[in-house]
């Protein structure tokens, strides 16, 4: 038996079962708790975007997260792109200060799919098909969870929805696909070379575009882009930024307003990165602080510094890295900034939400 076996399967029978309890009509906050709790642990840590943020125990991420969205999404499924184990590469977690070079992390990446019959963050229900975009890091500790990771992509979801908090993106947000080769459910262990091989081509992606942070350089030279990047790459970046696919178009639409119009960038580092295969992944609380001087997303100078916490999903193709599935709590940076999208969106395209609060 592989490695990361006996991880991926408390995982999927994780998946299974809870997927059973959100997709029944029936299914209440305690009967959805019930049935998480026989696969974490009694110290369970749930670490979402805003505004769900950290929940300590089942029955407060069940109350914030999963029951307010099994009631809005009706028959929801779990359509999984990408499901990968690893080993931690982050040495020291900082987030608690502790060894993690031998944590185990699983991550899926896809949608969570079903009919959107009621308001969900004062989004008006459309009672259509919807799709919520989704990367979820799961620490597996003696057979039981004990973190869970939840980045969902809620800016996308409104947009579909028809509601758009952020003028006119960069980029193009739609419904993204998974990886070209459709290879990413490795619910058998890859071969370990070949997750090394990855991990290291992200490490020294990652390298190079924090000496230009740590410089103070503002733009990126394309040939930096290259060393690592298929020329036609594609980023699948989050609602209010959308997707780019070649290196000019991802500089045009996403990486030179992102620098430009960011300062006093700082990485603060990852609490989890993993890889298997052709596919790596990581994620922060926060990867990043910095401070808007105008511009990014459309809206004005922040001031204030403030945190990004990001999911970074890549898949790599011989020596190139050729997609990067990415999530970035947009919310989160916002309301730090004195802007909180939902509230200011339900008020003025939901007030009858607003007035059953």
């Amino acid at each position: 038996m592989g490695k990361y076996q006996g991880s991926k399967k408390v995982v999927r029978e994780y998946f299974a079962t809870l997927s059973d309890a959100v997709k029944d009509e029936n299914a209440t906050a305690d009967s959805i708790a019930k049935v998480i709790s026989e696969h974490t642990t009694p110290d369970y840590l749930f670490m979402g975007v805003y505004p769900f943020r950290e929940q300590k125990g089942v029955k407060n991420a069940v109350d914030v997260f999963w029951a307010p969205l099994s009631k809005s999404l009706t028959r929801m499924q779990r359509r999984q792109d990408i499901f990968i184990a690893g080993t931690n590469d982050v040495k020291i977690d900082p987030t608690t200060g502790k060894d993690s070079s031998q944590d185990i992390w699983v991550m899926s990446m896809g949608h969570f799919m079903g009919l959107f019959d009621n308001d969900f963050m004062g989004v008006k229900a459309t009672g259509k098909m919807i799709s919520l975009r989704y990367a979820e890091f799961s620490q597996v500790v003696e057979g039981k969870i004990s973190r869970t990771g939840m980045f969902v992509d809620l800016i996308g979801f409104m947009i579909q929805a028809g509601v758009n908090p952020l003028p006119p993106s960069t980029g193009q947000y739609f419904v993204y696909p998974g990886p070209i080769n459709h290879d990413g459910l490795l619910f058998e262990d890859a071969p370990e070379q070949e997750g090394i091989d990855t991990v290291n081509l992200v490490n020294q992606m990652v390298e190079d575009l924090d000496q230009l942070n740590r410089s103070g350089a503002m733009g990126c030279p394309p040939e930096i882009l290259a060393l690592s990047w298929s020329k036609d790459m594609i980023w699948y970046g989050p609602g209010g930024i959308g997707a780019s696919y070649t290196i000019p178009r991802y500089q045009m639409q996403h990486q030179l307003p992102f620098r430009n119009n960011l300062t006093d960038k700082k990485f603060n580092g990852h609490v989890a990165r993993i890889a298997e295969g052709n596919f790596s992944c990581f994620f922060g609380w926060p990867n990043l602080s910095n401070r808007s001087i105008g511009g990014f997303l459309g809206m004005p100078a922040g001031g204030a510094s403030a945190d990004m916490q990001v999911v970074d999903v890549y898949c790599r193709d011989g020596n190139k890295l050729s997609e990067n599935w990415v999530l970035i709590d947009l919310a989160y940076w916002l309301k730090q900034q004195g802007l909180d999208i939902f509230d200011r969106t339900s008020k003025i395209t939901n007030p009858d939400f607003v007035n059953k609060k």
